[in-house]
C-alpha cells in the first residue's frame, strides 16, 4: 500500500467516526446553550455555511444566516424550514466586504437579539479550480477571505454576549495556509517564523504580508515572491486567516471569566461544494461538523487561538 493510500485508508476512517460521533446526541450536561442563544454563519447560502446553519439550528440554537444575495438567502432560509419543522433560522444581507453593511447588520442583530453568542466566519470565493493557479482575482480572494473575516471579528466583538460558557468565534480557514505547510509554505524563512510566533504577531504583520503579495500580483513579479505555490491567492488569503486567528484570540485572551471568546480556525477538507467544482472527497455534512463541534464545546474543554481538522487540532 502507498503512503497515499495509507493516508487516505486513515482519513476514511476518521470520517467512519466523525460521523458517529454526529448521532451522538449532546447529553443535559453538555448543552450550555438554548433557542435564546444566536448563532450567526456568514456566507450561509450555500455549500459548508449553509450545512453548518442547519447544523447549529438542529441543535436548537437560533442561527442567523447571511449572504450577498438577498433571493439566494431567503431560498436558503425557505429550504432549511421545509427540511425540519421547527428550526429557528433567520435571515440578513450581508456583505463582509461593505463597512456600511457590516455597521448595517450590527444595528439589527443588537436590535433584534441583543447579541449573539458564536460566530463563524465561513463567507469565502475561491476561482481556481484543478491545477490552475491564476491570480487574475487575488484582490477579491483575499478582500473576502481575510479582510472580510477580520472585518467580521473586529465588528461583532462588541455585541459578543457575556456568559459562563464563553462566546465562540469560528473561522473557516484551510491546510493550504499552514505556513509551515510541507508542500506549499513561504519560501521566506524568516516571514514564516514571524507569522508562526505568537509573540511577533501583529495585525500590521499580517496586513504587510498580503499587502506585498497583492502589490507583486499587480507588477507581475509574485511568481518570484516565494509564495506558497498552490492555489497562490487561496492559500495566501487562509494563511493571513490563521494568522489573525491566533493574533485576536491572544488579544482576547486576558478578558476576565464570563466574558471570555473562544476564537479558533479549522480546515473543513476538500469538500463537494460549488467551490471545488463538486470534485471534492467530503461532504458538506462531514466538512461542516468541526465547526459545529468548535461552536458547542463545553467552555471547560475549550480552548483558544487553535487550527483544527477532524476535531482534532493540527499545526498552523
Amino acid at each position: 500500500m502507498t503512503n497515499k493510500e495509507k493516508a487516505r485508508e486513515r482519513r476514511e476512517k476518521r470520517m467512519q467516526e466523525i460521523s458517529l460521533l454526529r448521532t451522538i446526541p449532546y447529553s443535559n450536561h453538555q448543552r450550555w446553550w438554548s433557542s435564546e442563544n444566536v448563532a450567526v454563519v456568514t456566507g450561509s447560502n450555500r455549500g459548508i455555511g449553509l450545512e453548518i446553519a442547519r447544523q447549529l439550528a438542529t441543535h436548537g440554537l437560533t442561527v442567523v444566516l447571511t449572504a450577498r444575495n438577498v433571493d439566494a438567502g431567503l431560498e436558503a432560509v425557505r429550504s432549511l424550514r421545509n427540511q425540519q419543522e421547527g428550526l429557528k433560522v433567520e435571515f440578513h444581507q450581508l456583505d463582509v466586504t461593505d463597512d456600511s453593511s457590516i455597521k448595517e447588520f450590527c444595528c439589527w442583530t443588537k436590535q433584534t437579539f441583543g447579541g449573539l453568542d458564536i460566530l463563524v466566519n465561513n463567507a469565502g470565493v475561491n476561482y481556481n479550480l484543478g491545477s490552475d493557479n491564476s491570480v487574475e482575482f487575488a484582490e477579491t480572494v483575499v478582500s473576502v477571505n481575510y479582510h472580510g473575516t477580520k472585518n467580521m471579528v473586529k465588528a461583532m466583538i462588541p455585541l459578543m454576549r457575556p456568559s459562563p460558557h464563553g462566546a465562540r468565534i469560528v473561522n473557516v480557514s484551510s491546510r493550504l495556509g499552514r505556513v509551515y505547510g510541507r508542500r506549499n509554505r513561504l519560501a521566506n524563512v524568516e516571514l514564516r517564523d514571524q507569522l508562526s510566533n505568537p509573540d511577533f504577531l501583529t495585525e500590521e504583520l499580517i496586513d504587510r504580508t498580503v499587502s506585498t503579495f497583492i502589490n507583486q500580483v499587480k507588477d507581475g513579479t509574485w511568481e518570484s515572491g516565494g509564495w506558497p505555490q498552490t492555489f497562490t491567492d487561496y492559500s495566501m488569503s487562509k494563511l493571513a486567516v490563521n494568522a489573525y486567528t491566533r493574533m485576536i484570540a491572544k488579544e482576547l485572551s486576558s478578558r476576565q471569566d464570563g466574558e471570555k471568546i473562544y476564537v479558533n480556525s479549522f480546515c473543513p477538507g476538500w469538500v463537494k461544494t460549488a467551490m471545488t467544482g463538486f470534485a471534492g472527497n467530503m461532504s458538506p455534512q462531514d466538512a461542516a461538523d468541526t465547526g459545529v463541534w468548535l461552536s458547542l464545546v463545553l467552555s471547560e474543554e475549550a480552548v483558544t487561538g487553535k487550527f483544527f481538522a477532524e476535531r482534532r487540532e493540527i499545526n498552523f
